[in-house]
């Protein structure tokens, strides 16, 4: 029966397209990503579309974050607040990790059509693997799927992959303690269900208010038997007491560019009602930006003497939020050093640093030789031609042609005979912070709000000396369960640090130098209270070619753990750790990967794979997972550590700051695979001074 109900999907969904355009963006389903309403159809978001949303049923929550990581890779992380399966009673909450592959376009003779993986490394709770096609017809939008495991519990027929290896026929159903890819189910079991759908673009709809635009009916033809998992599911397949009173699940949803809300009616007894936001990284929406300075107009004649203009010059660059700490003319070609500052992009100093000393500097010039420091750190010389800004800002020419006329070079000496400014100079700033833990199973959210301060005086020749406090505004961490780490609890134990460390927390207190060994080699050294938990000694080399597609580095840390209350005390547990690791750009959509191997913060050895993707806008979403000599019954909940991370930079929200907030969504916070968090570890001190990421933030250099 299954081979010929998948060709009965090819036949019906092949047929011509009578559509106004073919393909199109989704809408959300009600377990995250993009689907119909408890089934997954063949449509994906925008490319870059971060959603988050909730909703609300009977006996459930689902929580989820989802992000089209890639045009053709939807992936979804979700947290279920649920019916005890076991018990019947009381609730429990269960993490899932889903993805979906669109294997291709829809086109006019053609469905798209996806293949994808459900609960692909949770307990296996909501486990289920599915083949759908979607086509479109006028306003109609037609899905055909088949689904395995939990989505195949209506056992339409069997499982057609069994013709190909019976081994396909078995699949493993062991809960244990999640966290890990669960290779003997995948497209496994005797039985396959058929789902399907139809989502239908309801035409504008006018009231006295106006018109009611961007509504959708949907109703689906559900593969999933299970109203909940009572009876034990999937330790469980017989005596179910959860059944669905119906197969088919309808609902109302409204979409706009950037909110879905809907309300639906699933299993034939539950009210749902579901909402999500969404974002585009590649174009969030953005606080106005403060203008750069005005362009004038070059000046007759002046000063050739750069002790002369040296005053005036940082002066200018004082009034444009810049810090200059170096000036020296040599014929047609100024040169400036300038440190610190709220600009997050190379091109962006770069431009306002020649707006700004436009009306100083002498009307020959016309190289201006930039050279960025961060943290007492020279990271990048960047040479300009001034002829080029000016006509970028006359509209007379474009940001991509100052890039085209602009020339990277590598940190070097000092510039002689310069004019310099006298320091110590400080940085400070206050900055909201945030902490978030997803599905802890104390809680399904655990989160801190925080505001912090933090200041950095450089001394000169690399040292400074820096600090950060932190005030708790509101949390639920501290409420969290006490750890049960057989570890030693480097990490597990935050619940204590927030509960004891409310007030005024002194989160780092250093002395560091960082400078320069060799053009493009970086060392750092740092010694004091480097991160909330532990303090110590850290040492970090890291050669970053300038235009290169790669670094390489290497840290060694002796570290203690710190008192709960992160002021000056002292525990008794002491580790060295450290770790080698390898930065890499990928070719591909701006994704870079960092991998690591080494000790860790509870004396495990391993290594850890990240990949993440930066957007120009700044946004940078990625992935972790950390495997070590710990086994997974020692590690306990979640088997190793892995995780999701978001960063937004503060300057979309009108924050004129380098900074970003963000947040780190765990399963579960274990003791396994931690790493040490010092304040500036040398990538992200320098990586903006390479020639990819002067490349992709180009545009800044007329912002």
């Amino acid at each position: 029966m299954a081979p010929r109900c998948a060709l009965a999907i090819c036949a019906l969904l092949a047929g011509p397209a009578h559509a106004q355009g073919l393909g199109g963006d989704g809408t959300g389903s009600d377990w995250g990503g993009v689907g119909l309403i408890e089934m997954r159809n063949a449509r994906f978001r925008a490319d870059g579309v971060v959603e988050a949303g909730v909703a609300w049923r009977h006996q459930r929550q689902f929580w989820f974050v989802g992000f089209q990581a890639l045009p053709w890779l939807e992936t979804t992380f979700r947290v279920t607040e649920r019916l005890n399966g076991t018990t019947g009673s009381g609730m429990v909450s269960d993490r899932s990790f889903d993805i979906k592959i669109r294997l291709w376009d829809e086109q006019e003779w053609r469905p798209a059509l996806a293949v994808g993986i459900q609960d692909i490394a949770g307990t296996g709770i909501y486990a289920g693997e599915y083949l759908v096609a979607s086509k479109r017809f006028w306003d109609f939008d037609l899905s055909l799927g088949i689904g395995w495991g939990r989505l195949g519990t209506y056992a339409d027929g069997n499982n057609p992959l069994m013709d190909i290896w019976s081994g396909f026929g078995e699949r493993t159903r062991d809960v244990g303690r999640g966290g890990t890819l669960r290779w003997g189910s995948y497209f496994r079991g005797e039985d396959i269900s058929i789902f399907g759908g139809i989502e239908w673009n309801v035409p504008a709809l006018p009231t006295p208010w106006g018109d009611i635009d961007g509504l959708r009916a949907k109703v689906e033809f559900s593969g999933d038997r299970l109203r909940d998992e009572r009876g034990g599911y999937p330790g469980r397949t017989t005596n179910l007491r959860g059944y669905s009173a119906s197969r088919v699940n309808a609902g109302l949803q409204w979409s706009n560019d950037w909110l879905d809300l809907g309300v639906h009616w699933v299993n034939g007894t539950d009210l749902l009602l579901r909402a999500s936001v969404r974002m585009d990284a590649h174009d969030p929406p953005r606080a106005p930006l403060p203008a750069p300075p005005a362009m004038t107009a070059r000046v007759e004649g002046g000063s050739a003497d750069s002790a002369a203009l040296a005053p005036r010059v940082f002066a200018a660059l004082r009034e444009a939020r810049l810090r200059g700490t170096a000036f020296v003319l040599d014929g047609e070609e100024a040169r400036i050093a300038v440190s610190g500052g709220p600009f997050r992009t190379l091109a962006q100093v770069a431009g306002r640093v020649a707006r700004a000393v436009q009306p100083v500097l002498p009307r020959a010039v016309e190289r201006v030789l930039i050279a960025w420091s961060r943290d007492g750190v020279e990271i990048a010389r960047l040479l300009v031609l001034r002829s080029a800004i000016e006509a970028a800002a006359r509209g007379h020419g474009s940001a991509e042609e100052i890039f085209a006329t602009a020339i990277l070079m590598p940190p070097g000496e000092p510039f002689e005979d310069a004019a310099r400014a006298p320091g110590p100079f400080i940085d400070w700033g206050i900055e909201p912070r945030l902490r978030v833990i997803l599905g802890d199973p104390s809680r399904t959210a655990l989160y801190q709000a925080a505001i912090g301060a933090n200041a950095r005086v450089e001394l000169g020749a690399g040292f400074a000396i820096g600090g950060a406090v932190a005030q708790v505004l509101a949390q639920n961490m501290d409420g969290a369960a006490a750890s049960d780490s057989v570890l030693p609890r480097v990490r597990s134990d935050y619940a204590l640090y927030a509960e004891q460390g409310r007030n005024l927390a002194v989160t780092s207190l250093y002395g560091e130098r960082m400078w320069s060994l060799a053009p493009d080699v970086f060392a750092r050294g740092t010694v004091g209270y480097l991160e909330p938990m532990f303090a110590g000694v850290s040492g970090e080399i890291l050669w970053r070619p300038h235009d290169r597609p790669f670094a390489i580095g290497l840290d060694v840390n002796y570290v203690a753990q710190r008192d709960y209350d992160q002021r000056f005390g002292l525990q008794d547990y002491r580790v060295t750790t450290g770790h080698l690791s390898l930065y890499l750009d990928l070719p591909w959509w701006n994704l870079t990967t960092t991998l690591r191997g080494g000790r860790y913060l509870a004396g495990d050895w391993g290594g850890t794979v990240e990949v993440a993707r930066r957007f120009d806008s700044g946004i940078e979403v990625g992935a972790f997972a950390t495997f070590t000599d710990v086994s997974y019954a020692r590690f306990g909940e979640g088997s190793f550590d892995k995780g999701i991370f978001i960063r937004v930079p503060l300057d979309i929200f009108g924050v004129q700051s380098r900074s970003s907030i963000g947040a780190v969504i765990r399963p579960t916070q274990r003791d396994g695979g931690q790493r040490l968090a010092v304040e500036n570890p040398l990538w992200e001190t320098t990586r903006d001074g390479r020639e990819d990421s002067l490349r992709r933030g180009t545009a800044w250099f007329t912002r």
